[in-house]
Formats: structure tokens, C-alpha cells, sequence
């Protein structure tokens, strides 16, 4: 690997992630702030897009699984869901413009804005966490995070192909703790909009290396362990941001020595349209042993397919 592409290979997540905040950064200070977050997002799935044909971490994943009409609809929904949520909790009920409820008693309004953010990220990423890991440990949960860990690659189209449950559940066991702290508007704002930004990046195929980042922010690096098969490996960096509840409660996961496993994916069954998806998760069950059952008689079927005749003697 000569100089230059290593220096692309690491600079790559960094340089993404800073052009992403300057853009949010600019559009709330000229009181745009859903606009510009919108116009940033879309030009950072933009140069995913392109950056996944020309430098891909894993070519297989560029081939189309028929995912691709549930991935958008499922992103579209989240996507819509929790900027309606992030509007309504961020102002309380009180205005309808992001950003303009102001800090708690408690919370510390006086410090610079960026260490306001990274407190209120580390705040919200406890809730965050459990709630990521909750969903692999508790079967009641599973069944609708298994809609996300159902697609066979990831790419920056399937960051938002969650439920709606599983959505839902995230942001009640996160947003209400900056809420209770106190933390105002724009904080939550950037909390949520940068939530977005390393959410698309960890998910997508772009060939990157990451060193020191892999000890602190949730990379594309460290989420492809995380939707591996082996649970060993599967259920481990159940970070959204940041690793520091992973390191603090021992499920952070990373192997120098090979590569995260390119066949990923669930052991269960998934339908494909997302309108099941959405309706799967509440008859999992039934679902399952049905699904069962139908690939049982399609193996017994096979073994009993007559084999080819032998030649002539």
C-alpha cells in the first residue's frame, strides 16, 4: 500500500465526519438547522454512494440482495420518525423551531457548546447502549432489531432499516435523559444530527482504517463484528457513538488480525417485503415454525429427486 492511499484509508471517517458537522454547524447558525442537517445527510449518502463503487471494503456487498426498496422505505420512515421526535422533544411543546429551548438549571449552559455536546453524547449514549443490547438479549426485543441485523450486507442505504418499535425504543431510553439533565435545544439538535452522520458511516462499505477512532467512536470498522453470525462476535460494540459504555462493560470486540466476516445476517427467518417486515415481529412465532417447516420439506423434497440416469453401457 503505498503513502498516499494509506493516508486516504485514515483520513477518509475523520474528514467525513468533519465536512458533515461544518455543514449542520452552518445551517443552525443561520437558523436553518433541519435544512441544512437534511441538505448534509443527503450530500453524505451522495459521496457513500460513490465512494462504495470505487473503493469497496467488501466487493460481494455491491451485489444487489433485492433489499433495496425495503432498505429506502424502512430508512424513509425512521429518517421522518425521529426528526418529528427530535422537534418535539427538543422544544418540549413549547415552539416549533429546533434549537430554541434553552438548558436546565443544572445543566452547564456556561461551558463551550462542543464540550456541551460531547457530555450530552456520552449522557445519551448510556441509554443508547442498553437499549442496543437489550434488543440482542431479550427475545421479546430481538424479533424486531432482527429486522436490521436481517440484511446479508451492509452498504449506506440500510443505516436506517430498523422497525419502528425498535426505533422508538432508542430514542425513549435516550433523548428523555438530556431531557431530565436539562441539556437545550441545540445540544439535543447536534446530539441527533450527529447520531445520523456516524450512523450512515458506520454502516457503509468504503474501504477505511480507523487506529485510535476504534477506542472511542462506534466505526464502520467495529459495527461490521457486530453483525456477525457468531454471537461471539455479533453480540458485542453495541455502541451508537461512542465505545465508551462497551469498554466500561466489557463488550467491545475487535480483531486486528483478520477481517470482520463478509456472510452476515440472522440464523432465523426474515421476509422480504417491508411490509412484513413491519408485521413480523408481532407473530414471530408462528412465523418462524412456519418457516421452519417449509424449508424441512423442501430439503425432504430434494433428497428424493430422482439423480441422474447412468450412462449407457
Amino acid at each position: 500500500m503505498n503513502l498516499l492511499a494509506k493516508i486516504l484509508d485514515y483520513s477518509l471517517w475523520p474528514g467525513l465526519m468533519l465536512i458533515a458537522g461544518t455543514g449542520l454547524a452552518v445551517g443552525l447558525s443561520l437558523q436553518h438547522g433541519p435544512l441544512a442537517f437534511n441538505l448534509t445527510y443527503l450530500v453524505l449518502a451522495g459521496t457513500l454512494y460513490l465512494l462504495e463503487k470505487a473503493r469497496p471494503h467488501e466487493p460481494t456487498w455491491l451485489e444487489a440482495d433485492g433489499q433495496e426498496i425495503p432498505d429506502v422505505t424502512h430508512t424513509l420512515v425512521t429518517k421522518v420518525a425521529v426528526q418529528v421526535a427530535v422537534v418535539a422533544l427538543a422544544n418540549s411543546g413549547i415552539t416549533l423551531q429546533w434549537g430554541a429551548r434553552s438548558g436546565g438549571p443544572i445543566w452547564p449552559t456556561h461551558w463551550p457548546l462542543p464540550l456541551q455536546v460531547s457530555i450530552a453524547l456520552i449522557s445519551a449514549e448510556f441509554g443508547l447502549y442498553w437499549a442496543h443490547r437489550i434488543a440482542h438479549e431479550w427475545p421479546a426485543l430481538w424479533r424486531f432489531h432482527a429486522v436490521h441485523h436481517s440484511s446479508e450486507r451492509l452498504w449506506f442505504l440500510n443505516t436506517g432499516r430498523f422497525h419502528f418499535v425498535d426505533t422508538l425504543k432508542s430514542l425513549i431510553l435516550s433523548i428523555p435523559i438530556l431531557l431530565g439533565a436539562g441539556a437545550p435545544g441545540d445540544v439535543i439538535v447536534w446530539v441527533s444530527g450527529l447520531t445520523a452522520f456516524i450512523g450512515i458511516l458506520t454502516h457503509c462499505n468504503v474501504r477505511m482504517r480507523f487506529g485510535w477512532l476504534n477506542f472511542i467512536f462506534n466505526t464502520p470498522g467495529l459495527h461490521r463484528w457486530h453483525h456477525s453470525k457468531d454471537l461471539r462476535e455479533g453480540n458485542k460494540n453495541y455502541g451508537e457513538n461512542l465505545v465508551i459504555w462497551d469498554l466500561i462493560f466489557r463488550t467491545y470486540y475487535d480483531d486486528a488480525r483478520r477481517r470482520p466476516p463478509a456472510a452476515i445476517g440472522i440464523r432465523e427467518a426474515m421476509p422480504p417485503t417491508f411490509y412484513q417486515q413491519v408485521v413480523v415481529p408481532f407473530i414471530w412465532n408462528k412465523y418462524q415454525r412456519k418457516a421452519a417447516l417449509k424449508k424441512r420439506v423442501i430439503e425432504a423434497s430434494l433428497k428424493v429427486l430422482p439423480g441422474p440416469c447412468p450412462p449407457p453401457t
